[in-house]
């Protein structure tokens, strides 16, 4: 099989285009500058709530009146990039699909801000948000994609030692969950798109302060690095065939479901990372995103 047969027959004419890379030390300030014009065309009609240092993008559904269920999105970005307005369209389509609230966090990032800032922003977005009065406490669920998928991980064990807020799901979009992943050396990384083990290594660093496989980074941390994966909400997980993080997402299911928590596993094949925001109309996308919006209408309503 060519490297450009590995990919699913949607995504192999972008693929070629796509950098393996999204970003590295040298190119941090460049990036992150491209995707502050991006928010520029972001959504206008999006009321924006500042919880102290960070703020959180709310989406509510058009119709309807009373505490209803909601989801605490975290955006992706290797720790170090991105903005809650990037899933905008994302968000949208799932509060208007379900009708419940979902409110998308601007965590602080790293290396400016390194654990555990950004997961104590996400504590603190999770908390407000529970405590809004059209919401439903008891029908909460957290998700994010790619170290949003991470840091929601990293958040449900965070409740769950705090033990303050009780959550029904946990969403994870090809989660970045552990750093021992970047010092593998034997991954082929010719198919990799948007997120290598160059990038990997970087964004770990960054995030954690230590060199990734450090004995010093925790399960708070990087979610596979936890001993316990009892007593956590139910989980699921999404990942392409040919994401970086496919084998450490998949080990990360089967740990879920050792400890006893409910856990379905969506493999996409030949699918990149971040595949679904880059085509979001393919077929591939499409069925990938109904998948999440029915995992959290049967958790949530």
């Amino acid at each position: 099989m060519t490297a450009a047969e590995a990919f699913h027959p949607d995504l192999r004419g972008v693929a070629r285009w796509l950098p393996r890379a999204a970003v590295g030390p040298r190119t941090l300030g460049a990036v992150r500058g491209l995707t502050r014009l991006a928010d520029r065309a972001a959504s206008k009609d999006v009321v924006v709530e500042v919880i102290g240092p960070i703020a959180v993008r709310v989406h509510r559904p058009p119709v309807g009146e009373g505490p209803r269920p909601a989801l605490l999105w975290i955006h992706g970005g290797g720790y170090v990039l991105g903005s809650a307005a990037q899933d905008d369209a994302l968000c949208r389509h799932v509060a208007e699909q379900l009708g419940i609230v979902v409110a998308a966090v601007d965590y602080r990032l790293a290396p400016e801000h390194a654990f555990p800032v950004p997961l104590h922003d996400c504590y603190d977005a999770l908390a407000w948000l529970a405590g809004q009065s059209d919401v439903d406490p008891a029908h909460l669920a957290v998700g994010g994609g790619s170290a949003g998928g991470g840091l929601a991980a990293g958040l449900t064990l965070l409740a769950r030692e705090r033990a303050e807020i009780h959550l029904a799901l946990q969403l994870l979009s090809y989660p970045m969950l552990d750093d021992r992943t970047a010092v593998r050396t034997d991954i082929d990384e010719r198919n990799f798109r948007l997120w290598n083990n160059k990038a990997n290594r970087f964004g770990w660093r960054a995030y954690t302060g230590h060199p990734p496989g450090a004995v010093e980074i925790g399960g708070l941390a990087a979610p596979a690095r936890s001993d316990d994966l009892s007593d956590l909400p139910p989980a699921w997980i999404g990942v392409g065939t040919v994401d970086l993080f496919c084998d450490e997402d998949r080990a990360y299911a089967d740990r879920l479901r050792a400890a006893g928590v409910p856990c379905e596993l969506h493999v996409v094949p030949g699918a990149f990372h971040g595949f679904d925001s880059i085509r979001p109309k393919t077929g591939v996308a499409q069925e990938f995103r109904a998948a999440q919006v029915a995992a959290l209408g049967a958790a949530l309503l």
